[in-house]
């Protein structure tokens, strides 16, 4: 099978297509075609060797995939009539086919191509659990800062937001994405670029601050999140963009009471029945009409190196999209 595969650990210029040995499922995996799939910030921490667990190259990458439920027969391009179906692994997305965990698969919803379907896992299953780590999935009215609001979390996040009754603030490097990001339900854009957030939330918010942060950006960008929130306040790390080491004073909390929490989406995706409760809701909320995955850009497979630039240079709105099957 066709796959994409990270030949030794370093930038963009690392990955291969080359043919693989097909993909077997073990005992509770499911066998699936692929059709698209989703790039994420952990897919170029796995490129650099920095993602937690990673094994070493030669590894097929990607993490979220869309494609049809296989039998495992002989694969063709048009083979498929297995359900429909998005799901979320480790490593080997990014292939003519993969395997998954049974309770990680879920149907495609109606109406959704397989791109809108590889966009879904990662950034909504995230963001749900950032407002649950935060306490907010039922307090509206509640103040959220959104770091990176125009990628794919953060876009997500808005969506979720916007169904919770939060008030919601997101950083962004330019106007233009902050204006299609208003237009998902965002309240109140800062452009990074041109005002230093952490005063523009004292100011926007009359120097209270706000109830949580959704912070993936790494470095000196934990310690200024602590410095937006209010009393008790909580900061939701679920990454490393800058690709800097995070860094915080713990001191820092005494004054407001405020904490750190971690969220991992490898870890969590490994409990059942959270990850059951969280999909119970996301799909109710998808049947409603209120989810909608947001795509910037969709790049045929062979143009992997170049989508995964554009992530990291962080140039992307909404998604990037790998066409695979």
């Amino acid at each position: 099978m066709k796959a994409l595969v990270i030949t030794r650990f370093g930038g963009p210029e690392v990955l291969e297509l080359q043919q693989a040995p097909d993909a077997h499922p073990g005992p509770e995996q499911v066998l699936v075609n692929v059709e698209a799939g989703g790039l994420n910030f952990a897919d170029l921490m796995t490129m650099h060797g920095g993602y937690a667990g990673t094994p070493k190259p030669p590894l097929i990458v990607g993490r979220e995939f869309a494609g049809r439920e296989s039998s495992g027969r002989e694969f063709t391009r048009n083979a498929g009539s297995g359900r429909r179906v998005m799901g979320y692994t480790q490593w080997g997305a990014f292939a003519e086919k993969t395997v998954a965990h049974r309770n990680l698969v879920w149907p495609v919803p109606d109406g959704w191509s397989a791109e809108q379907a590889a966009a879904f896992p990662v950034n909504f299953f995230t963001a749900y659990f950032a407002y649950w780590k935060a306490d907010l999935l039922d307090k509206p009215g509640s103040r959220v800062l959104i770091h990176a609001v125009a990628g794919g979390v953060g876009t997500a996040a808005v969506q979720i937001g916007k169904i919770l009754g939060i008030e919601m603030y997101g950083t962004s490097s330019s106007e233009e994405k902050l204006a299609r990001v208003r237009e998902l339900g965002l309240q109140h854009g800062i452009n990074y670029k041109q005002r230093d957030y952490v005063e523009a939330i004292k100011d926007l918010t009359g120097g209270e601050g706000v109830d949580a942060v959704f912070e993936m950006l790494g470095g000196e960008h934990v310690a200024k999140s602590v410095k937006c929130v209010r009393d008790f306040g909580r900061v939701i790390v679920y990454g490393a963009a800058t690709g800097e080491t995070p860094m915080l004073d713990t001191r820092a909390l005494y004054a407001k009471g405020a904490s750190v929490h971690g969220l991992w989406l490898t870890y969590l995706s490994g409990n059942r029945a959270l990850m059951e409760s969280a999909w119970k809701q996301l799909s109710e909320w998808i049947g409603a009409g209120k989810l909608h995955p947001v795509i910037g850009k969709i790049f045929p497979l062979e143009e992997a190196r170049t989508a995964c630039t554009l992530l990291q240079e962080g140039k992307n709105y909404g998604k990037i999209i790998l066409k695979i099957g």
